[in-house]
């Protein structure tokens, strides 16, 4: 992989983005001509006249539905009102309440978002070793602390210390992305699709950054998700218990597809994971998906 030495802050419980803009040196500046800076000074202005279009139209959206919602608000004080309401023996909107199986598989769930990693337990060992076979069945298995891992992605020769906040269920997210989707996750860790940059985005440490990602886009430190994209996995959970792994898969397809179209380098790895993001919960919203089989990026994964 070329020019991967990574400088990364260290995670702090990953509640601040994993590759921030601190661990820039500017190496990658020498050499650059004239034409060079001012081409990437256009596609600064470029990418900056998109984002604030972007807003506008975040708050343009924004406005309609507030004026909708208003709207709604205004007429339903006209309407008759059920009279368990009018009584005030139900003051707040009902949530619909959660199945048996969903009910379970919810809490199985938050069980393993619970897990942190712990290099000292024998079972994080043999995890972190099963990782390695399936990434590279070809070569010998390092000891627990070697520089090799950092061919896989990791900061630092001891790849206990990337997980962090992130748990263990980013490494068991790992091995089912590389069990399940084997040719998509042999692509996207030795970078081989599109016209990669020169400095590209630590393969193992960008997984544990989607894992976190999902947890807190799904809502799942609730004790019952209630954002709209949290709502809509509950009903995938229903359908397959592994729907969090499955969507982790989709979301890591999904942001190395964007850090190829938007011919992405290591300084925006966090504008592409919330890029990722919101592609993620506009296809979560989309009508008929019942499972992430149904969304539109599963396509891309290959096995």
């Amino acid at each position: 992989m070329r020019n991967e030495k990574y400088k990364m802050s260290a995670l702090n419980g990953l509640h601040e983005p994993l590759l921030d803009n601190h661990s820039y040196d500017g190496r990658h500046s020498e050499g650059k001509t004239l034409a060079d800076i001012l081409d990437e000074e256009r596609r600064d202005k470029h990418l900056h006249c998109l984002i604030l279009l972007f807003n506008l139209i975040m708050q343009w959206k924004q406005w309609i539905a507030n004026s909708i919602l208003g709207s709604i608000a205004f007429i339903a004080q006209f309407l008759p009102l059920p009279s368990n309401i009018q009584n005030g023996s139900n003051q707040t909107c009902i949530e619909p309440a959660l199945n048996p199986l969903q009910e379970a598989r919810l809490r199985g769930l938050q069980r393993r978002l619970g897990v942190p990693f712990d290099g000292s337990q024998l079972e994080h060992q043999d995890a972190l070793k099963q990782l390695w076979r399936l990434a590279y069945p070809d070569r010998e298995l390092p000891s627990l602390k070697s520089e090799l891992w950092k061919d896989m992605g990791w900061q630092g020769a001891d790849p206990s210390t990337d997980f962090r906040g992130g748990g263990f269920i980013s490494l068991e997210n790992l091995i089912f992305f590389a069990k399940k989707y084997p040719q998509s996750f042999g692509r996207l860790l030795h970078k081989q699709d599109g016209n990669r940059s020169e400095w590209e985005y630590p393969f193992a440490v960008a997984g544990v950054n989607i894992s976190f990602m999902l947890l807190q886009m799904l809502d799942l430190e609730s004790e019952k998700p209630s954002s709209g994209a949290g709502r809509r996995f509950l009903e995938l959970l229903a359908e397959d218990e592994m729907a969090f792994d499955d969507l982790y898969c989709v979301a890591f397809q999904m942001l190395d597809v964007q850090w190829l179209a938007k011919q992405a380098t290591y300084m925006e790895f966090n504008a592409i994971l919330k890029s990722t993001k919101t592609q993620l919960e506009h296809e979560l919203s989309l009508p008929n998906v019942s499972s992430v089989k149904d969304l539109p990026a599963y396509s891309l994964l290959k096995r």
